[in-house]
């Protein structure tokens, strides 16, 4: 991806920035051009919570070219508060530990990189949340 991409993509990666529905009220995230509920076309900018669950997971241990540094690691499916699935990789987390329900919250960690002289892709994770309130 260009350095110009990975700038667009920012409030996404950094802050769960989504959407809201202004005709159905769904939470959208990531953003898209027609909200996927009732196929309407305004939408209001949503700064999720960044609290969520694992709704599901799996370990990867083949991954593919630039994310070689990180394995064996886990994806899971990540239920946010305000509904929406998001996959993501889980960071900070013992394997055992691993539950599904498990209570998560993002935490912005290096993705990936473009090779040894690339950009570095920085964005969200999770890590178990241990009853901590985020502000």
């Amino acid at each position: 991806m260009s350095v110009a991409g990975n700038w667009r993509l920012q409030a996404q990666r950094y802050r769960l920035v989504g959407e809201t529905c202004n005709r159905c009220g769904e939470k959208i995230f990531p953003p898209r051009d027609v909200c996927p509920q009732c196929e309407a076309v305004e939408q209001e900018p949503f700064v999720f919570s960044g609290r969520g669950e694992v709704y599901s997971y799996s370990t990867v241990y083949s991954p593919p070219k630039d994310y070689e540094e990180f394995a064996p690691y886990t994806v899971a499916l990540v239920r946010l508060e305000e509904g929406p699935l998001v996959a993501a990789q889980l960071t900070d987390v013992e394997p055992s530990a691993l539950r599904i329900g498990m209570p998560v919250e993002m935490v912005t960690r290096k993705v990936h990189s473009e090779g040894e002289e690339g950009v570095i892709v920085y964005g969200y994770k999770f890590r178990e949340r241990f009853g901590r309130e985020q502000s």
